[in-house]
């Protein structure tokens, strides 16, 4: 049942400022990082992208849920955002593909949010201030800014956040080849998408998905051909399992990709810090520049943290040399990892694009191409 339109809610920011507006979804109380996102669409790739744990996620396109949720574009088992933050809700979804409204589906989920407040007003606050701590009170949750900011300022930060755990697959599992079996994957799950799996396999890739603690005799026992580092949530600086794991596998000389998280993990493992940035990269529309060609994809990206460095800069490792090999135009952050003497690289955007762009859908062919010539 859709919860009344009419309910008084609250977004409250830790730096004290409060947006009203009314209730979308459940009512009740939630807690999280407060963060933007600038897709135009893709909203259910976007609530159920388990990068986004602990986040309260703003869109800035003006109008959400148009086409209602299906059951086919999940991008994981279930929404992971903690809160969201949308302006005007479409009152009736049109697409044939739709099974029920955005709305009934954040009821159903449990997933607290706001609607009819100033979004394009909240994300120049956020582009302004950063990224912070946030609530999202309703119901008999709203109480006196007071308490509902005392309550914003004892919750956890995401700097030093250790999330991965939280999203990643108890069990290993199998997603098997789309036609003749070409390679075998070991997938490291720090929160994946499901359509990166599905990428893969259309390329004749059987991928084996692996648990975060899974150690490194666990990734050679599948007897891979390459290892992946998938998306996930939290701060890299917490991965030091992660890390330690991608240093074997560099040291065994398998071939490696990572997209995102991974591509954090991958730098780490390489010698470089991460850093907490100011709001970060989330939507479909952000463009990358690759050094070693000049040119641009437009990419998806979801990422609060970055490498630190300077886009093209070359440096040593414990694993012979490194490029920093992709940098956002917008910003400088850097984007992307290439190993110069052993088999790995990295992005930190994805891309399997669910939902869209899909000008990044070759890096899979070259994690194949690496492949092929590791054998």
């Amino acid at each position: 049942m859709t919860s009344p339109a009419t309910t008084a809610a609250a977004l409250v920011l830790e730096d004290g400022r409060v947006f009203r507006g009314e209730s979308y979804g459940a009512i009740g109380a939630s807690l999280g990082e407060v963060v933007f996102s600038t897709g135009m669409t893709g909203y259910q790739e976007t609530l159920t992208d388990p990068s986004y744990h602990r986040q309260i996620v703003v869109q800035t396109a003006p109008q959400i849920g148009n086409t209602g949720w299906n059951d086919e574009d999940d991008e994981s088992g279930r929404i992971w955002v903690a809160g969201y933050v949308v302006r005007d809700p479409a009152r009736v979804p049109s697409n044939w593909r739709s099974t029920r409204s955005l709305d009934d589906e954040l009821v159903r989920q449990g997933v607290v949010g706001i609607a009819g407040i100033d979004t394009r007003m909240l994300t120049r606050h956020l582009r302004e201030q950063g990224a912070m701590r946030a609530g999202v009170f309703s119901g008999d949750e709203l109480g006196s800014v007071e308490e509902m900011l005392d309550r914003v300022r004892t919750s956890p930060q995401m700097k030093g956040a250790d999330l991965a755990g939280d999203v990643t697959t108890p069990q290993p599992y199998v997603v098997d080849a789309i036609g003749e079996r070409r390679f075998r994957v070991a997938a490291l799950d720090l929160g994946i998408k499901s359509n990166t799996p599905r990428m893969m396999a259309a390329r004749g890739i059987e991928v084996h998905v692996l648990p975060l603690t899974s150690t490194v005799d666990d990734v050679l026992s599948v007897k891979p051909d390459g290892v992946f580092l998938s998306n996930g949530p939290g701060d890299p600086a917490t991965q030091a399992h992660a890390v330690e794991l991608t240093r074997n596998v560099l040291d065994r000389k398998v071939p490696l990709f990572g997209i995102c998280f991974g591509n954090q993990i991958l730098g780490r493992a390489l010698g470089r810090d991460t850093y907490k940035m100011r709001y970060g990269h989330r939507g479909i529309n952000i463009p990358v520049i690759d050094v070693a060609t000049g040119k641009v994809a437009i990419t998806a990206q979801n990422h609060g943290f970055a490498l630190e460095g300077e886009p093209g800069e070359e440096f040593a490792s414990d694993f012979g040399r490194v490029q920093l090999s992709h940098y956002c135009p917008n910003d400088g952050t850097v984007e992307g990892v290439r190993a110069l003497e052993v088999p790995a690289f990295s992005v930190q955007y994805h891309p399997e694009a669910a939902a869209g762009p899909h000008d990044a859908a070759p890096l899979f062919d070259e994690f194949v191409t690496m492949m092929e010539q590791g054998r």
